[in-house]
C-alpha cells in the first residue's frame, strides 16, 4: 500500500489510480476474479464437471473443510449413544477466472451444488484479485496464455 498525497490517512493499493475499482483491468494486465465455494464433499465432482461442460473454465483447487451453517451439525446414534456432530464435512473450492467469466462460474456452482436439502449446501463469493503470476514462468497471466 501507498500513502495517497492528497489523503494522508487514505491508502490507496498499489498500482490503482484513486477512484478506479481493483477488478478493472489496466494495460495489459487482465481482470481477474476469485470465485470460492463451500459445497458438501459428495457434490465436489458434479461442480467441477458442470463449471466445466457449461463455462468452458478448467482448473479448480479443492480443499477439504469442516464447519456448519444453520443446519448446526447432525446427531447419530452408534451402538445405543447418541453423538453429536457440531461440524459437517465440506470442500472449499477455488476457480480463479476472468472477470467476464465469473458470473457465469459463481451461477453455475450454485446450481450445482443445490441437493435439494432444507440447508446445509453451502455459499458462493467473489473477490477481484490482482497480479496473477505462473509460478513456473514468472509471467503474468495474459504473456503466459499468449507464449503458449
Amino acid at each position: 500500500m501507498r500513502r495517497n498525497r492528497n489523503f494522508s490517512s487514505t491508502a490507496v493499493p498499489r498500482g490503482h489510480a484513486r477512484g478506479q475499482s481493483p477488478g478493472v483491468s489496466k494495460g495489459d494486465a487482465v481482470a481477474m476474479v476469485k470465485v470460492e465455494a463451500v459445497v458438501l464433499r459428495e457434490r465436489v465432482e458434479i461442480v467441477i464437471d458442470a463449471v466445466e461442460e457449461q463455462t468452458g473454465h478448467v482448473g479448480v483447487t479443492v480443499v477439504e473443510a469442516v464447519g456448519h451453517g444453520r443446519e448446526r451439525g447432525i446427531t447419530h446414534e452408534y451402538r445405543g449413544r447418541v453423538f453429536e456432530s457440531r461440524f459437517l464435512p465440506k470442500a472449499l473450492l477455488t476457480f480463479v477466472v476472468a472477470d467476464e467469466l465469473a458470473a457465469a462460474v459463481a451461477a453455475t456452482v450454485a446450481d450445482a451444488a443445490r441437493s435439494g436439502n432444507d440447508c446445509g449446501d453451502g455459499l458462493v463469493w467473489t473477490t477481484p484479485v490482482e497480479n496473477v503470476t505462473h509460478n513456473r514462468t514468472g509471467l503474468p497471466l495474459r504473456r503466459a496464455e499468449e507464449a503458449a
